[in-house]
């Protein structure tokens, strides 16, 4: 379903993301692991159109991306960001929020798509008509989830969707997508600094450092501790739930 091959991306001088390739069947998760400044969102940011300025191979079923994307593409490729308090309009009731990608793409039967999404996530009707500040954290990340999903797309592309979130919800945020994944069929690509966290919907991690992938590796493999790279025996070691005995 997506393929990236030799991907390089550049800030100036600076080579952010170097010769990067791999591939995610349908319906599969890929899992991109790396410390800040590793490249693992800059990936990504390619990948979903926005930043265009990168050289390189990228298909998504076949089909061949342009650095600049029409709208067949964001219906069929959707992302969630880092930051449930920045990616939701403040002033923007959640019904609002959800009903926005349908007005933009033409879709009909908004009302009863917004319930579907909701239910989906495991909210409650009645957050419809509240606003982003009303909600909790958790709440927020997946009123960004449920909008994502709103032109039922195919890919899923994931920009640390737990990270500003307590580990008790990170959990509970994971179990939901990995619902959806199930349930929709998605292709869904995740970045994390944390292992741990990859490894709760991700059966292969592709492991980046400096703008390289160092290692792939299975998720068994990983939670065996047969790693072959020190970056990724480092990282486990610092990712909840891998620590070494």
């Amino acid at each position: 379903m997506i393929v990236v091959e030799g991907l390089c991306v550049r800030f100036g001088e600076v080579e952010a993301v170097k010769n990067v390739s791999f591939a995610v069947p349908r319906a599969a998760s890929l899992g991109i692991a790396g410390e800040s400044g590793s490249g693992k969102s800059t990936v990504l940011r390619a990948l979903s159109g926005l930043n265009d300025a990168w050289s390189g191979r990228m298909s998504i079923d076949g089909i061949r991306l342009a650095p600049r994307r029409g709208r067949d593409f964001y219906r069929r490729v959707q992302m969630v960001f880092q930051d449930p308090y920045g990616s939701l309009h403040p002033r923007q009731t959640v019904d609002r929020a959800l009903s926005e990608p349908l007005i933009v793409h033409g879709i009909r039967d908004a009302e009863a798509r917004v319930l579907r999404a909701l239910s989906e996530v495991a909210l409650p009707a009645s957050v419809r008509f509240r606003y982003p500040h009303q909600l909790s954290g958790g709440q927020r990340q997946r009123v960004a989830i449920a909008r994502a999903l709103m032109t039922e797309p195919e890919v899923l592309l994931l920009d640390e969707p737990t990270s500003a979130l307590d580990v008790s919800v990170q959990a509970e945020v994971l179990n939901v997508l990995a619902d959806l994944q199930a349930q929709r069929g998605l292709t869904t690509v995740m970045v994390s600094h944390n292992l741990a966290v990859l490894a709760h919907l991700c059966p292969m991690i592709a492991v980046m450092q400096a703008g390289e992938i160092v290692e792939t590796l299975s998720t068994d493999d990983l939670r065996a501790g047969r790693t072959r790279h020190p970056h990724t025996t480092e990282l486990r070691a610092l990712s909840a739930g891998f620590e070494e005995a």
